[in-house]
């Protein structure tokens, strides 16, 4: 007696076997996929088309749905990039950076941390030193991470409001070397999960990165040309 697999795999090699036969379509009884009677099997190949229809239908709309919300992140991405050209010192940078993200990406809390970056007299929180441990985790990052937990040390950074947090994002600022980390958090768990796509992360890193090292070599010239300039006071 032949197995079900052998008499599908027959029918599908002897197409015209149907043809020879053709009163077995009509004649044909075979049960409801979702019932207990007894239908055709042109009834069933028409509940079957239904049923690839709305499987395609559901692939369709989740494209869409997947489309408008890439679209809808570009347009963020190109209002914070416009943003940070109309900067003009690394103070507004940091503003105009941490606006976006709170009010355009509705992310809760930001912080960030800058070393090899020339710093000046400036006193901002994000040039406080940071430990040989948050440096080589930044330098390992190959992409951005998602997850529920960071170091103890990053997590301070958030200040009183770390307790309520539980995903994070964590961005290497990459350039030549790395310069720092952008951490992202939220009090929702799946806000950022393990498995989510991070290309959108990487090019804000990217961002951040570039708008920053544009100040850092805006500072580096300023401190060379400082300098250039007490020497020919000196050697007039």
């Amino acid at each position: 007696m032949m197995k079900p697999e052998e008499v599908a795999q027959y029918l599908q090699e002897h197409p015209q076997f149907f043809n020879q036969y053709a009163d077995l379509l009509a004649d044909l009884q075979i049960s409801h996929p979702q019932d207990e009677k007894v239908i055709s099997l042109n009834e069933r190949q028409i509940i079957a088309l239904r049923e690839r229809n709305r499987v395609l239908q559901d692939k369709l709309l989740e494209l869409i749905s997947f489309g408008e919300e890439n679209d809808a992140i570009g347009e963020k991405m190109h209002r914070l990039v416009i943003a940070l050209l109309s900067v003009s010192n690394i103070d507004e940078l940091f503003h105009a950076l941490y606006f976006s993200l709170k009010e355009d990406f509705a992310i809760p809390l930001v912080s960030m941390r800058l070393w090899n970056v020339v710093n000046g007299e400036k006193s901002n929180a994000e040039f406080t030193p940071v430990s040989e441990d948050v440096r080589t985790i930044a330098e390992s990052l190959p992409q951005p991470y998602c997850g529920n937990h960071i170091a103890d040390e990053i997590k301070q950074w958030f200040g009183e409001g770390a307790e309520h947090l539980n995903s994070f994002a964590m961005i290497p600022l990459n350039a030549a070397r790395t310069i720092g980390l952008v951490v992202l958090g939220s009090p929702d768990a799946e806000r950022f999960y393990t498995e989510m796509g991070t290309l959108h992360l990487k090019r804000l890193g990217e961002l951040v990165c570039t708008t920053v090292t544009r100040y850092d070599q805006a500072g580096i010239m300023g401190s060379l040309a400082d300098k250039q300039n007490v020497i020919d006071d000196r050697h007039p």
